[in-house]
Order: C-alpha cells, then sequence, then structure tokens
C-alpha cells in the first residue's frame, strides 16, 4: 500500500519562508503528477500547485513568483518552497499524487498546517 507522508509546516511570519516535502513509501509503484493542494478553514480545498513526471509545472494565480514546486523521481519525494508568505497563504496543505501500482488512483497525504501570523 503506497502512503504519502508530509513534513514541514509550520507557524512563520509574513515574509517568510517555508519548505514543505512529501515522500511516497511503498514497492512497486509509480508516480505521475504531482500536486500540493491547501485548504483554509471554511474554504474549500484548492490547487496550489503541479508537476508532471517530466518536470512541468502550473501554478495558482496567487501563488505565481511565491511558490516552486519541485520533485525527485529517485526518491519519490515532491516539495514546495513557499516564499513571501502572507496571512492567507494560512491553510491544511496536502500532497497529491497519481500513483500506479495495480492501477491508476489518487493518493493524498495526512496534511501539514501552515500558519502565517505576526
Amino acid at each position: 500500500q503506497v502512503q504519502l507522508v508530509e513534513s514541514g509546516g509550520g507557524l512563520v511570519q509574513p515574509g517568510g519562508s517555508l519548505r514543505l516535502s512529501c515522500a511516497a513509501s511503498g514497492s512497486g509503484f509509480l508516480i505521475y503528477d504531482m500536486a500540493w493542494y491547501r485548504q483554509a478553514p471554511e474554504k474549500q480545498r484548492e490547487l496550489v500547485a503541479t508537476i508532471t513526471r517530466a518536470g512541468s509545472t502550473n501554478y495558482a494565480d496567487s501563488v505565481k513568483g511565491r511558490f516552486t514546486i519541485s520533485r525527485d523521481n529517485a526518491k519519490n519525494t515532491v516539495c514546495l518552497q513557499m516564499n513571501s508568505l502572507r496571512p492567507e497563504d494560512t491553510a491544511v496543505y496536502y500532497c497529491n499524487a497519481q500513483i500506479v501500482q495495480l492501477r491508476m488512483r489518487d493518493y493524498w497525504g495526512q496534511g501539514t498546517q501552515v500558519t502565517v501570523s505576526s
């Protein structure tokens, strides 16, 4: 069974930086697209950034120029470097991956809290 485990959340002041990481564990699988989502209190979950296996990226307009998504296919990891953080970036951040084991399905991490506050 494949699992996604996130790390790196926390409390940061406005203008600060955080780096989130997500690692897939298990065996006999292949990861295609990976992504980060976030969900703020009383709001719907929203897409933050995506990255294909080949490394093509896309970002939500609200984070363009501030966040960078990257991945290491050999280590089955994806990271989200978040700079110039704003209070409105406060949310639980979730790692997502399209993974083929016996068949393709979506996997989600457990979420990591990011709080931007002075």
